[in-house]
């Protein structure tokens, strides 16, 4: 689920035509197949400074491109969140996963007396970091992708905030320092079977990374490599955060208990959320 209505597999259409009005953006969208063009239209309208510039976020949204790739942000959490082209979209779901962070790193400020340390990995546009620093705050706070143009736009989004953002494969892109520290560790990891990634909107797969959604032949295989290095990066009684779909959770939970962490299985009916939660023992076993 997108942070804005999106379409249903939106075919080309004929170019906006002038004058560029209400009107005829509604046409437009509609005959590119999205279903909420009027809400869209309405977006794109307060969004562009120029008629140019509107027939041009038209011309991209009618070709296929995500909305938010298209105006460049999404609204996530009640924050503005820059999302360039080709960048993995925040989705409306992951929502709950934040809401279930930010709950445990107050916990976790209030049990140790400090700042929390969280991490954003698998950080994409670092909305779930952006939103982490703004609840938290004060935070130490760490982001981290393997895809570069994920990276550029998380520094956008986290740097501001105070935050780090590193490039890297999953622990690899992390300051060794971390090792032990962290009492957050947020990892949105692709979860998508390989053979299910055809199905999913045009809009996902042709305009957003495979790696941000390509989770292998189960769709467990980054989890799993998460699970195996976390508790070597959690603090004694830090947690880590996975979403991953319904049918997955009994398979991720049992990933979590062979490393030794604590799993616990929350999800939000209103979001169709399912989200792991792993806590390593308070004692640092």
């Amino acid at each position: 689920m997108r942070s804005h209505p999106s379409p249903l597999s939106p075919p080309l259409a004929a170019p906006l035509a002038a004058p560029h009005s209400r009107s005829t953006v509604i046409s437009a969208l509609r005959a590119a197949g999205c279903v909420f063009a009027e809400d869209e239209a309405e977006l794109l309208l307060s969004t562009a400074r120029t008629a140019d510039e509107l027939a041009a976020m038209v011309e991209r949204r009618v070709i296929g491109l995500p909305l938010e790739q298209v105006v460049g942000w999404a609204e996530f959490c009640g924050l503005r969140v820059t999302v360039d082209p080709g960048v993995f979209v925040p989705r409306r779901r992951t929502e709950f996963l934040v809401g279930q962070a930010v709950g445990l790193g107050r916990r976790a400020a209030d049990r140790t007396g400090r700042p929390p340390v969280a991490v954003d990995l698998c950080c994409g546009s670092g909305a779930v970091g952006a939103v982490l620093a703004a609840a938290l705050d004060p935070v130490e706070l760490y982001a981290a992708d393997i895809e570069p143009a994920a990276v550029r736009c998380a520094r956008r989004n986290v740097t501001p905030a105070g935050g780090e953002v590193h490039e890297g494969d999953l622990f690899d892109a992390l300051p060794t320092g971390l090792r032990g520290r962290i009492d957050v560790l947020v990892a949105n990891v692709p979860y998508v079977p390989s053979e299910e990634v055809g199905l999913l909107p045009p809009e996902a797969r042709e305009y957003e990374p495979l790696v941000a959604l390509d989770g292998g032949a189960d769709g467990l295989d980054v989890l799993r490599r998460v699970t195996a290095a976390a508790p070597r990066w959690l603090a004694p009684g830090g947690h880590l955060l996975v979403e991953t779909s319904e049918r997955q959770a009994q398979r991720a939970v049992e990933a979590f208990a062979r490393e030794g962490l604590l799993p616990r299985v929350a999800e939000s009916e209103e979001l169709y959320a399912t989200v792991i939660i792993g806590a390593r023992p308070a004692d640092g076993r």
